[in-house]
């Protein structure tokens, strides 16, 4: 059977399935979430549909400008959402729907 469509591989995966509804797992590198998050911890997302799901000091895996991040909400203000790293460095706002996934569980 042929498949249709390209294959969807890293974060366009990622963010395919949590669209569709699905938890996932990955793990991301980088000392930005330290210590909440280590540098390739596995974090499991839950999936982020509206502001309801989220609040301030979740760690979510979202898209600011044209950067993807595992970093935390800050702020809330309407449907927008200030994204910062665990060391207080501001990445900027960015709107509901490019928050794609809530971490809930974080393993080594």
């Amino acid at each position: 059977m042929k498949r249709e469509g390209p294959v969807l591989t890293g974060k366009d995966a990622w963010i395919a399935r949590l669209k569709a509804g699905e938890t996932v797992s990955f793990r991301e590198g980088g000392n930005s979430m330290a210590p909440r998050i280590k540098s390739r911890a596995k974090c499991t997302y839950t999936p982020v549909q509206s502001m309801a799901d989220i609040k301030v000091g979740d760690a979510v895996f979202c898209r600011v400008g044209g950067s993807y991040f595992t970093h935390l909400v800050t702020a809330i203000k309407g449907d927008q959402v200030q994204i910062s790293n665990n060391h207080g460095h501001v990445n900027g706002w960015t709107p509901i729907h490019h928050v794609y996934g809530k971490v809930i569980k974080v393993e080594p």
